[in-house]
Order: structure tokens, then sequence, then C-alpha cells
């Protein structure tokens, strides 16, 4: 009886240290030397450096099958539904099930919260933006709310048959949304999610336009579970890790075991303090899909790649009276431009390396990328200083 108590005094004391070794945070893309892209970032390197912007996640991790989540960004801190974002969507690839695009692509507003999580519980995720939409002070008399929820597909690691995200879930990611640092990798809507032959997730960046251009913040943040050949900053690292899509084509093994390749989705979130119009942000949220290319994505068929883009600036109000907005003109988005791309390419980057394996449905496994092997070749090619 003594040996058992002093066993179990054992455990609960070393407990802390197992969990905190557990959580210990994997390094960004930054964090092993690699800076990709001309831009310089904002000072969190997340779409937070877009003054207001929030993020929150709820992260689900049940028994031996439950791997999903809800991640939740609120573009202010106000009442999102008196005080409309300029908007604006785009569809690189429709094998998917964005909820609320319509209206944000007839009218150039989103009006709540942006919401991702799993395929299978967009409906909840719908219901549960729609009713803390309806619970807020002085909402009394909205009849018609457009909830703004997009997806990846994660029933490789996770029983998404089981459909196990809740209202609850939805609105506790929605209430402990926060600035400041963004949590990464494997937690929130990407905890089950799977990205160019290894563990996904969500990853972050922001790029910061040269003061000549007008010195705005552009962030992304992305929902990465898709296929590929993996590029990191130009260096073909899928292949030399050989894990990547048509590899069994390629080296004549087709047959073998393997994980999901080709499909999947990447949702992808882009914010700006620029004023820019709706028109502007719908041609942003497509350069979006140029930084997915850069990470090796070729918009697999049954990939459902989202873009969803809002400005902070010239907010939409009940006041029916007409006012002019001020609106980079068209000839000066390029900085903006190449803004998108770049954040979006290292949100990417950020959303791999952050990410940690993980084991789950039936016993499938997603094992995160091998850093200790990203940062030889990445040295090897030159990206890293041989002095790092």
């Amino acid at each position: 009886m003594l040996h058992r108590l002093a066993a179990l005094l054992l455990t609960l004391a070393l407990l802390p240290m197992a969990v905190q070794a557990q959580e210990e945070p994997r390094p960004r893309i930054r964090d092993l030397g690699v800076a990709p892209g001309l831009f310089n970032t904002g000072s969190l390197n997340a779409i937070t450096d877009v003054g207001g912007v929030r993020v929150g996640h709820r992260t689900l991790r049940e028994g031996d099958s439950v791997r999903t989540g809800v991640t939740a960004i609120l573009p202010h801190a106000g009442d999102l539904f008196r005080e409309k974002v300029p908007a604006a969507v785009h569809v690189g690839n429709g094998f998917g099930k964005a909820a609320g695009f319509l209206q944000v692509q007839e009218l150039g507003t989103i009006e709540t919260p942006i919401v991702l999580t799993n395929t299978l519980d967009v409906g909840t995720a719908v219901e549960a933006v729609v009713d803390w939409t309806l619970d807020r002070p002085g909402h009394s008399d909205i009849y018609s709310v457009n909830a703004v929820v997009g997806e990846t597909n994660d029933g490789y690691l996770n029983d998404i048959r089981g459909q196990h995200v809740t209202t609850d879930d939805v609105v506790s990611a929605i209430e402990e949304a926060s600035g400041g640092p963004v949590a990464e990798g494997s937690l929130g809507a990407g905890t089950g999610t799977s990205a160019l032959g290894w563990k996904g997730g969500i990853g972050t960046s922001s790029r910061v336009t040269p003061d000549p251009h007008g010195g705005y913040t552009v962030g992304a943040l992305v929902q990465a579970n898709y296929g590929g050949v993996l590029r990191i900053d130009g260096v073909p690292v899928g292949e030399r890790l050989g894990r990547h899509d048509f590899r069994s084509v390629v080296e004549g093994t087709e047959g073998e075991s393997r994980g999901p390749e080709d499909e999947g989705s990447c949702m992808i979130v882009l914010a700006t303090d620029a004023p820019v119009s709706p028109r502007s942000l719908e041609r942003m949220a497509k350069r979006a899909m140029l930084g997915l290319a850069r990470t090796g994505s070729y918009s697999s068929n049954g990939s459902g790649d989202f873009v969803v883009a809002f400005s902070t600036q010239n907010r939409r109000t009940d006041d029916a009276t007409p006012r002019p907005d001020s609106l980079i003109p068209n000839d000066r988005m390029n900085p903006l431009f190449l803004a998108t791309v770049e954040a979006t390419e290292e949100a990417v980057y950020n959303a791999l390396t952050t990410a940690t394996t993980v084991t789950g449905r039936q016993g499938h496994t997603q094992k995160a990328l091998p850093l200790d092997r990203l940062r030889t070749i990445l040295r090897e090619a030159g990206r890293i200083d041989t002095d790092e």
C-alpha cells in the first residue's frame, strides 16, 4: 500500500513537468533562421498586427478519435453587426461548404465573427454565430444575420461523422478571442488537419508595406489542410523529404499505405488596415492563392480553397446618410498585393513548423514536419546562414 501511495505521489509530482513538456511550443519559420519574402512583418507577425483584430480557439481532443475544433476571427472589438467592415470573398477551388459568402459578395460587408471549423460542423457553427449575434445587447430588432463560416475536412484524424463541435464550443472561441500573439499549430480548427504531407494546422503572418506606400498592414491566418509538393522559400522540401503528392507514381510504388493525398482544403482569412473598397479586397483575396501556390499547392480537385478578406477602415453603420470614403486607387494596390502573397505564404509555413504530431481516428497518425531535417535542407540551399 505504501509503495502504491509513493508511486502515486511521484506521478502527481511529475505530472506538471510532463504536461509542460508535451505543450512545449515548436518554432515558427523565422525562429529557424528563414525570413521569406521582401517586406517587413508587423511586430507580432500575425493577423492581430492589424489593429483591433482578435483571434480565439476552442480545441477538442477527446478519447482516441476526436481531434477537431473552432477558430474565430473578430474584425474589431466593437459591435460587429452595427459596424460592418468592408469585405470580399474569393473561391480558388469550390470543393467546400463555406457559409455566408453570397451576401458578402453581394453587399461587400461582414457583420459577424468569421468562424472556421470542420466540414460537417458548419451548420452548428452557423447556428452558434447567429445566436451569439442575436443575443448581443441592443440587437432585439435584428431579424437577419449573415454568419460567415469556413471549413476544412479533418476526417483523417478526427471522427468527423460524430459532429462533436457544439454551439458552446463556437461561442467559447468567439468569447475568448483576443489581440496579441496568436496560438498556432495543432489547435482550434487546425487540431485535426494535414497539409503537404505533414501535420497541418493554424498559422498566421503579417506584412507592412513600406512607408512610401502607406505603411499599411496586411495579416493572414490559414487553416492549412491541403495537398501538394511542399516548397519553403523556393526550396523543394517535399521532394527532399520524400513526402508529397504523386510520390508513389513518380517512384513506381503505387499501392503503398500512406496518409491522405490530394484531398483537403485551405481557409485563408486576410485583414488589413488599408482603406480599400470591397472590390480591391476581392483583388487582394485572389492574390492569396498565389501565396498558397508558393508553398506547393496546385488547388487539387478535392481542395476547397477559400479566401475571406476585410478592412478595418471605412466601416458601415446604420446611418443612411451618404458619405465619401478615402480609398486607395487601383494603381496603388501593388504593395498590398505583394504583402498579401507573402503573408499567406509564411502563414502556411508557420502552421507546418508549429504543428505537432497527432494520432486520432482509427489510430491514424500525421507526423509533424521534422525540423532537424528541414534545417539541414534549408541550410544546404543557402536559406539559413551556416553560422546560425
